[in-house]
This record gives structure tokens, sequence and C-alpha cells, in this order.
């Protein structure tokens, strides 16, 4: 009688967790926004006494061992970064500082969300990770190959990243069913998905594609006057993607063709080369734009804040050891340089947590002691031990301040820059601003007829495999608020009419 008392607990216990109303921590305390990361204010930094969203990511950061979560099928190269000009009026970062300063650099290029060993043919974002090693510390230029992001709050980023793999019960392919249920929700993805769906969501190799810092940024001169800046990568080579038929013939015969077009134009001398460029805003010109100017989910129009070409990259090596060199290369927007400083976009707050301690998760606490994650100009720190602790450490003091002997110290021309804020309240809310459809809408009418086609039949194609209605109608909504001509040529390719997309946007 026990027993079966033991196992009815049991049952009711796991039908209160699958069929419960209320969302909770992982201590079973409910949680009142699973949408919103805790700021400063409506538009200010992220708090780390959100422990809810430090939770999350903590939890989601150690999904998976040991390829990355995101972004584990990659390649990259090493290189040179040259500056164009001095830049030190804007930034105190040293390797801007000097018109053709050279500052040696590796790149990790990557599709995002699908396994290792993957075909690098799919529709995904690709990712373009720079890493430049400075005089004064590594700087990790993270980003991807379009100029935005589906989500514009960290607290969303894990139940992306579950809506794009395989479903944890049949362990199949992504799912348009399962990735459609979660965008419908999600008007902020519109922009983005506008992107994927066109051929710009299928790249032809990864040495002929754009590369994007999507966030801005902070620069900040050694006055410690702000200036907010975005990146872009140029390619010198010319720029190319792949029709869905094109990508389709390629995965036909191999699934790695960016990673070998990359090692063998490198080997034969074709070095491939970008140039990067900045826009640069400064606070108060956020007030006269329509849309909030962090939200990685918007882009910079030039009419606003033109292209400035800051340097030039050129990849002239591939590695000698692709595990040492760059399944161990280890990527974080925290991994930062005097000069330059995240902004108060809530999906980079979160990420500047959660890429380090991913990395933490894969390669260890020591991971930055890696030979191709060391910085070239030496590291002095009272860090110390962990597992595979390598850095050279003497002596008796490990501590800061001390009187007994002469101190590693701090220098305080290296301070934060001073953030803006009044006294204000906490809040989890959406930014201001969100405006999530109009960028969107001024993508696709930019697009040439023959590009318009191909987005509309990339994107009909996947919503067609959508088995609920609902969503599919939700999507469409989402698409029509972009532009008119866009949600309806949707509709009419999936046979879907007025009638009958106001009757499920009802239920």
């Amino acid at each position: 009688m026990k027993r079966k008392v033991l196992v009815l607990s049991m049952v009711m216990a796991v039908t209160q967790l699958t069929f419960g109303q209320t969302l909770t921590t992982n201590s079973g305390a409910p949680v009142g926004d699973n949408q919103n990361s805790k700021t400063i204010g409506q538009d200010g930094q992220v708090l780390l006494e959100d422990i809810h969203l430090i939770e999350k990511l903590a939890a989601f950061d150690r999904e998976r061992i040991p390829e990355r979560v995101v972004h584990a099928r990659g390649t990259g190269a090493f290189g040179e970064f040259v500056a164009v000009a001095d830049f030190s009026d804007v930034t105190k970062a040293d390797f801007l500082n000097k018109a053709g300063k050279k500052t040696p650099l590796l790149v990790r290029f990557s599709t995002v969300t699908h396994q290792a060993g993957s075909p690098e043919t799919y529709r995904d974002p690709r990712g373009f990770a720079v890493k430049f090693y400075t005089e004064q510390g590594n700087y990790d230029l993270v980003g991807n190959n379009l100029p935005v992001f589906f989500i514009r709050d960290a607290m969303k980023f894990p139940d992306m990243v579950h809506a794009f793999k395989p479903s944890p019960i049949t362990n199949g392919a992504s799912d348009p069913n399962r990735v459609f249920d979660f965008f419908s929700n999600i008007p902020e993805s519109t922009h983005m998905l506008t992107w994927l769906f066109s051929d710009y969501g299928i790249p032809a190799n990864f040495r002929q594609m754009e590369g994007n810092g999507v966030h801005a940024y902070k620069w900040v001169n050694a006055k410690g006057e702000v200036t907010y800046v975005k990146y872009k990568w140029v390619p010198q080579q010319e720029m190319r993607n792949l029709s869905q038929a094109e990508a389709n013939a390629i995965q036909s015969t191999q699934i790695e063709h960016a990673t070998l077009d990359l090692r063998n134009e490198i080997e034969k001398g074709n070095f491939p080369k970008w140039d990067l460029y900045v826009q640069m805003l400064k606070k108060e010109d956020f007030i006269a734009l329509d849309f909030n100017a962090v939200d990685p989910t918007k882009i910079w129009p030039e009419k606003i804040a033109k292209l400035i070409k800051v340097g030039t990259m050129t990849l002239n090596q591939n590695p000698t050891n692709y595990f040492q060199q760059i399944e161990q290369a280890a990527f974080s927007p925290a991994i930062l340089v005097p000069g330059i400083e995240p902004s108060e976009d809530k999906l980079l707050q979160g990420r500047l947590f959660s890429y380090s301690d991913t990395q933490r998760h894969r390669l260890g606490g020591n991971f930055q002691q890696i030979p191709v994650n060391m910085p070239k100009n030496g590291v002095n720190t009272y860090n110390e031990n962990g597992y595979m602790s390598l850095r050279p450490q003497t002596g008796d003091v490990n501590y800061q301040p001390s009187t007994n002997k002469p101190e590693v110290k701090e220098d305080a021309k290296f301070k934060y820059s001073k953030s803006g804020f009044v006294t204000v309240t906490t809040a989890q809310s959406k930014i201001s601003k969100p405006n999530d459809f109009a960028q969107a809408g001024d993508l696709y009418r930019s697009f040439s007829k023959k590009d318009q086609d191909a987005l509309i039949y990339n994107l009909s194609g996947a919503l067609k495999q959508v088995k609920n209605k609902v969503v599919v109608a939700k999507m469409i909504a989402h698409f029509y608020q972009a532009d008119r001509e866009y949600g309806m040529r949707l509709a009419k390719e999936l046979n879907m009419d007025r009638k009958e997309l106001e009757s499920l946007m009802m239920q």
C-alpha cells in the first residue's frame, strides 16, 4: 500500500510539473516575467541581481558537452588587422591609435544552430568572430554575417535556441513547427526572419560574406567621452549568396564546402580581406530616432550614421592544428580592451555573462591560458589555481593591496566610463520604441524583384510544413504589418484567404 501511495505521489508531482500554470525557477520559486530582464529604468543596463536571468543562462550554458551549444560547426584562420587612421579622438583602444598600426588576429567562422559535422549549406546565420591580440590585451568582436538578430533580450535566448534545436522527443532535425511556434509570439523577429529567408540566409562561403557586430558598443576616449558605434566587415572579395537550389546541389556532394574553400584559397595565396567600418552616434542622437538605438533587431540606416572605414583585415595563415587553434578558441563579447565598452543592449548584456560562462564550462576556468586564447602582452593577475592552471605564480602575496612588496596596481585611467543615469526605479519591461515591423518592411522593399521572389519561395516553403494554422496566421500577420504586399504574397502562396486568417487569429 505504501508503494502505491509513493507511486501515486510521484505521478501527481510529474502531472503538476507538466500541466502546472506557473513557470518557476529551478528551486521552485514562481517567475514573474520570463520575457524581460531587470534593468536600471526602462532602457538601462541589466542587473546582476536578476537571479532568474542568471540561473536561466547558466543552466542553458551547461546543457551540452563538449561541443559548443551554438556555433558548433566552424573553421578559422589567422591574419592581421591594419588601422587606416588614428581614432584616439573617440577611443582609447590602442590598436586604433595610429594609421598603419598592425594587430595580429584570429577569425572563426561558423554556422549557428546546427551541430558539429552538419552541412555548411543550411539556412542559418553565420558566426563571424574576431580575436584581436592587442598590446593591451585581447579584444573579441563577436558577431554574425547578418546585421540584426531575432530577439532583443537575453532572457529569450535559451528558449529561442531550444526552438531551433532538435525536438526532445524525436531528436530530429530543426522543425519548422517548433521554430515558427516560437517566433509567432516574438514580433521583433520579423526583421531578422526577412534577412534569413532571403538568399542572404545561405552565404556562398565564408570568404564572400559580410560580418556585423550586430550590437551597439561604446567607444570611450581618454577624456571619458562616449560615442556609440556599430561594426561592419565588408569583404573585398565579391559578396555572394546561394539560392536554395544551389545549396541543395552542393549539399548532395559535400557538407564542408565553406571550410575547404577558405583553407584552399589561403593555401593558394589568395588571402581574403575585409574592410572594417563603424557607424557612430552620440547618446543625444537617440531621441530623434523612431526606434531604440541599442535594439539589436534594428540597423542604423546610413542616412543617419554613415559608414567610416577603420581598417583592413587580411587572413593569411591556416591553422596547423584544428582542435588546438580553432576548436579551443574561446570568444566572448566580455573580452574587451580599454576604450571599448558594452552598450545598454539587453541581449548584449546577457551575452557578457553567458559566453564567458560557456567557455568556463566547455574548456575550464582557465580557458584564457590555452595558447590560442592567451594575450600577447602578458598577464598580471592574482586570480589563481583551478583546473589546468599553467600561469607562473610565485611569492607569498596573492592579494591586493599589500605593503609587503611592490604591488601590481590598478591604473585609474582605465576605469570604466560613467553612465548618465539619475535616480531611477528598476524594471522588467520591453524597451522603449520597439517598432517591431518598420525595418523589416524597408528591407523587403529594398530587395529586387528576384530577391523578393526568392524570399517568398523560401519562407512559404518553410511555413507549409507548419501544422498549426494559428501559428501560420500569426506569422503572416507579422509580415503583413511589415509590408502589405509581403504578407499578402505569403498568404496567397499558402492558400489562405482573409476570412480564414481572421478566423484563425480569433482563436
